[in-house]
This record gives structure tokens, C-alpha cells and sequence, in this order.
């Protein structure tokens, strides 16, 4: 990414567009709800992304960190793992991209532990004075590692805990407009849980349908400093439920919903000398605070407020549990942003112990900077035997 324009957009990314105080004028009425490190809220793997963003409460996999740490134990493998690409806004610059990790490893019957790492280049800013000439580049950089526990806590339901720390280096320590600038550092964690029908009729039934469900709250935490002002991470709410229906042995579906709600204040509306008219000064919130005003401090009410919540509509089918063919659908509302796209993707598993999966996004309207997006995910199942206790291995 090069040229004033981006030095610029460096400039409003720290100053400004990171933070949920954006001055609105009383003639609009799209306030976007924004925040600091969105990165974190970016699907990492090819599968979610290909379901319409849904996995909250898919069938667990080595990507579960992500999308609720609580369904590790449902797992049929005591250890795995899987890395994922996907080059970044590719229509508009050539030198982004998001990398992401993740192992787990089944330490008792009922108990899982994980580790994930998200990188997110965000490629070179050559940054340059007021006569256009070039004074140095920086190259931008975000990225979370995280460590999880989950256990079960009856058959059926289960519980997850990730901590994480969080790593943004923006535009380095560059001054601008008179700030001096710094990377910004947090801890957060997650909590989950997870509910599906594990008994033996259900798991090993030869058709019929099963149900699945989850909720997650996302990046629990302080907020981050860049140098000047603080700024709220991307706090959510996932809830998600799961169809899976077996047509026989060989054929299944799953057929999945998330809702999903940023949970950092809505921007007040403000005149346009920038005094606030109706809404909340988010900077007089704290945290934990702002968590709970986010259900209710939209300046036009519940209506309002019910446009903050996103959808995710995916379907998925395998045969034998070998292929899979997926899509989904991913809808905002357009006075929250209007991202609205549609996903396709493809899944093979080789030897039950390997596998690829490849996901594509095609943005509903034109102009969409996320257009022709993809994503390739690799999943190792590095216990090559299903077990359901490792201890039980062990002892044979």
C-alpha cells in the first residue's frame, strides 16, 4: 500500500476509525459501530468461511479455537491441527494477507487443551510530508496468540476458556498530527459453550437428525492505547445452532444459523458542530460497562438496535465423510455497514487423517473490497487412531 492516501488512511485508522466516538451528522442515520484490532473478528478458516461466516455451533474440528473452544471434546481424535491463508483485500492492494494456526490435544476423557495464533499483514505504508516526498515505510502488523481449556460438564454440554494476548503495531512510532504513536498491547479471553446430543443412539445412528447449539463471547477485555486515546476491542456474541441430518450411511447435511452482536457502544448522534443530540459519549464508558449499554444506547432505539445484529445462513453436505460441498450467506444490515455476501467452498478428507479445505466469497452488490476472496485451510489429524481417552491409548 503506498502514496499519501495511505499515509492519510494510517493517519484516521489511529486517530479515528479504530474508535466508536465517530462523529455522525443528525442528517444520517447509518452509524457504523466500529472498534480497535477488527482483525479479530475475521473468519481464519476455509470451512466457516465458506458456511456464510456460521461455526458456532458446526460439527468441532481443529478450528474450533476460533469459533467456540467449548466443542474441542466432542472431538473423535486426542490430537490435531490445521493452518490457514487467505490473501487480503486483493482487488484493492497486493500485500495483505491473514495467517492462522491452531493445535489441540485431548489431555483426559472430558478435557481438551489448545493453542491458536492469528497473523495479519497489513502490508507496507510509505509514508511521506507535505511536498510527496517519501520520509520512510512501515510495514503494518497485528496478532493474537491464544491458549484454551475446555471440558465437559455432562454428556451433552460443554464449557471453554481461551486467554489471549493481543498485538497491534499500526503504523509504528511515527508522529501524527502532532501524537506520537505506539503499538498497542491487551489480554482478553473468550468463554464458551457448547450443547449437542452426544449419547450413543444419537452419535452412531444410521439416519435422522441431531441437534447442536453454542454461544461465545469473544475478546473480553481492557481497552488498547495507540498512543493518545483508547480504544474498545471488538467484544461479541455468537450464538449458532446446528441441524446435522444423517440421510444414511453415507449422506449427510448440516444446516446451520449464527446472530451475531458487536458488543462495543454505537456511535451518538451529533450536529454538525459535534456536540451530542441523542446517544452516549462512548469514551465516559468503561469495559465492562460498555457491554452492557451496547443492547441499549442506539440513538433511534430497539429498531436500531435490532440493525446491529448479523446473520449467517450455511448449508453443508458430506459424502462418507470424505467430500464436502458448502455455501452460505452472510447479511448486515446497510445502516451498519452493508456487508452482504454469498460463500461457496469445497472439503476432502484423505486417509482420515489429512484434509483441504477452500472457500470463496462473492459480494451481492459491486464494488464490495472483499470481492474474490479466498481461503485454503489445511487440517492434520495427527492421531492417526480415534481413541476417546488418550489415557485408554496409552494403556494398551
Amino acid at each position: 500500500m503506498k502514496s499519501k492516501l495511505l499515509a492519510v488512511l494510517a493517519s484516521l485508522v489511529l486517530i479515528n476509525s479504530f474508535s466508536a466516538q465517530a462523529q455522525v451528522s443528525a442528517s444520517t442515520e447509518k452509524r457504523v459501530v466500529s472498534s480497535a484490532v477488527p482483525f479479530l473478528t475475521f473468519s481464519p478458516d476455509s470451512r466457516g468461511a465458506a458456511l456464510g461466516d456460521a461455526g458456532v455451533a458446526s460439527t468441532p474440528d481443529a478450528n474450533s479455537m476460533y469459533w467456540n473452544t467449548a466443542k474441542l471434546p466432542f472431538l473423535d481424535r486426542s490430537l490435531g491441527s490445521t493452518v490457514s491463508y487467505t490473501p487480503w483485500l486483493r482487488d484493492l492492494v497486493d500485500d495483505m494477507g491473514l495467517l492462522h494456526a491452531a493445535i489441540f490435544k485431548k489431555v483426559a476423557r472430558d478435557q481438551v487443551i489448545g493453542l491458536s495464533m492469528t497473523y495479519f499483514n497489513q502490508g507496507n505504508i510509505e509514508f511521506t510530508n507535505t511536498f510527496g516526498e517519501n520520509v520512510g515505510t512501515f510495514q503494518s502488523r497485528d496478532f493474537n496468540i491464544a491458549a484454551g481449556y475446555t471440558r465437559k460438564l455432562s454428556r451433552d454440554v460443554a464449557m471453554g476458556l481461551n486467554l489471549k494476548y493481543i498485538h497491534s503495531n499500526l503504523i509504528g512510532s511515527q508522529v501524527i498530527n502532532n501524537v506520537a504513536s505506539k503499538p498497542a498491547n491487551t489480554v482478553a479471553g473468550d468463554i464458551s459453550f457448547y450443547y449437542t446430543q452426544d449419547s450413543p443412539t444419537i452419535r452412531n445412528r444410521e439416519k435422522g437428525p441431531a441437534f447442536s447449539a453454542g454461544a461465545v463471547i469473544q475478546n473480553l477485555g481492557g481497552k488498547v492505547n495507540y498512543g493518545r486515546d483508547r480504544y474498545f476491542l471488538p467484544t461479541n456474541l455468537k450464538l449458532g445452532g446446528n441441524l446435522n441430518y444423517k440421510v444414511d450411511n453415507f449422506n449427510q447435511f448440516n444446516f446451520l444459523v449464527d446472530i451475531n452482536k458487536l458488543l462495543v457502544p454505537t456511535p451518538p448522534l451529533r450536529d454538525n458542530n459535534g456536540k451530542i443530540i441523542k446517544g452516549r459519549n462512548p469514551s465516559d464508558l468503561g469495559s465492562i460497562q460498555a457491554i452492557f449499554s451496547s443492547f441499549s444506547d442506539a440513538p433511534d432505539g430497539f429498531k436500531e438496535e435490532l440493525r446491529e445484529f448479523t446473520g449467517s445462513l450455511g448449508v453443508e453436505y458430506w459424502y462418507n465423510n470424505v467430500f464436502a460441498v458448502r455455501t452460505g450467506y452472510f447479511m448486515q444490515s446497510s445502516f451498519k455497514g452493508g456487508d452482504k455476501y454469498v460463500t461457496a467452498g469445497l472439503g476432502l478428507r484423505l486417509k482420515n487423517s489429512y484434509g483441504i479445505d477452500f472457500a470463496y466469497l462473492i459480494p451481492v452488490s459491486q464494488g464490495n473490497a472483499l470481492a474474490n476472496t479466498w481461503r485454503i485451510s489445511l487440517i492434520f489429524d495427527m492421531q492417526s487412531k480415534k481413541v476417546s481417552d488418550p489415557s485408554e491409548e496409552a494403556a494398551q
